[in-house]
């Protein structure tokens, strides 16, 4: 049976050959992140199973406790969901092509006139699936060890790349006319982008983004599940396409009911509303909407009217017990200039003025940095 591999490098052609040299012995890859601790290491090893890996010094250890893959697995990857704990998902050859093939047909890529650039953890599905995109397309393709702000910036000025994938960390740090394109992912995206810059929902579930700017790639599915109609109300987003994963890798299959009576969908956690027009409008997790005096704030909304005050840099919304209203809203914020923060009452009356009362920041906590996930997301139960 095909074997599992895990791939301990760092961005680059050693990565994307080593890639290429398991898919061509019929077996699946595990890419693993080296920045990790030796205790999350273990423990990422332990949820994955994988056989055999691949280390930086080119060496291979067979380990012990392994497990096969199935025919047709091509990646394995990890993700921690909502509990922070390690979780392998499975993607077959088929989906991984499938999400390539749409996210080239929508952006119009050509591979005799672009090039596309990952400068993301390849640990993970946004900087990963940059790699098997071009690798599948015969696309030109340049991999970095990670993102580097002054090297992406010298790649698009030298135009040495045409297509990027960040994160909103990354893509304040650059500027994105460098670029033809810039697919944005990884969380809530800020106010005020570019014209190229192309906004995408998606998971590792789902190989990647396939939802760009609200409109799902060709062949994607979007249902709204309990709690919403179809027509503008609230409910739970499902996804149903050839991306999906097949399982994750403790053989559990996600995949349920829609509301169409048929199997296949995917429900991702998410809390969103399908507009007119087909249009997916995401509301943010279902498991981080605060309850204050009944009613229900999502984060991410708060977060895109904060942003645009022009002293505040970056901004987590979240909640704190509360004795009177259960739970109030509070905001973390960056500031832009650390010697000029911006006041609390400013940023509770922008708040106010732009969304209903009750979502208007109860308190305001000014920090140097916000906790983040090594693929760019807010941690926000790690705020307090």
């Amino acid at each position: 049976m095909p074997e599992l591999v895990a791939v301990d490098l760092p961005g680059g052609r050693g990565f994307v050959d080593a890639l290429l040299a398991i898919w061509d012995t019929g077996d699946a890859a595990a890419p693993l992140d080296p920045r990790l601790p030796a205790p999350a290491a273990r423990a990422l090893l332990h949820a994955l199973a994988p056989t055999r890996v691949v280390g930086s010094d080119g060496i291979i250890t067979r380990l012990d406790g392994g497990r096969p893959v199935e025919e047709g697995d091509a990646l394995v990857v990890a993700t921690s969901g909502s509990t922070g704990a390690p979780r392998g998902v499975v993607l077959t050859h088929q989906a991984v092509a499938a999400s390539a093939e749409a996210t080239t047909a929508r952006l119009g890529v050509d591979p005799a006139r672009h090039r596309w650039l990952a400068c993301l953890p390849l640990a993970h599905v946004g900087g990963l699936s940059v790699v098997t995109r071009a690798l599948l397309t015969a696309t030109p393709l340049t991999v970095l060890p990670g993102f580097d702000a002054d090297e992406v910036t010298r790649i698009g000025r030298a135009a040495a790349a045409t297509h990027v994938s960040l994160v909103a960390t990354a893509l304040r740090r650059v500027d994105p006319a460098l670029f033809e394109t810039v697919l944005l992912g990884g969380a809530a995206p800020p106010g005020g982008l570019a014209a190229n810059v192309v906004t995408t929902y998606g998971m590792t579930e789902t190989g990647s983004g396939v939802v760009y700017d609200g409109r799902p790639l060709d062949g994607v599915e979007v249902a709204i599940g309990t709690g919403g109609d179809g027509g503008g109300a609230a409910g739970e987003v499902l996804v149903r396409c050839p991306m999906l994963l097949r399982a994750y890798r403790d053989g559990t299959d996600p995949r349920v009911a829609g509301p169409d009576g048929a199997g296949g969908w995917f429900p991702t956690g998410d809390g969103g509303r399908l507009l007119p027009g087909g249009r997916l409008a995401v509301d943010g997790r279902l498991a981080e909407v605060v309850v204050s005096g009944g009613e229900k704030v999502w984060p991410a909304a708060v977060e895109r009217v904060l942003l645009t005050h022009p002293a505040v840099a970056e901004v987590a919304v979240w909640k704190r017990p509360d004795p009177e209203w259960g739970e109030r809203v509070v905001a973390w914020v960056v500031p832009a200039d650390p010697d000029s923060p911006p006041a609390a009452g400013e940023l509770t009356e922008l708040a106010r003025a732009g969304l209903a009362p009750w979502a208007a920041p109860k308190e305001v906590v000014v920090v140097a940095e916000l906790p983040r996930t090594p693929s760019g997301k807010v941690r926000r139960r790690a705020l307090s």
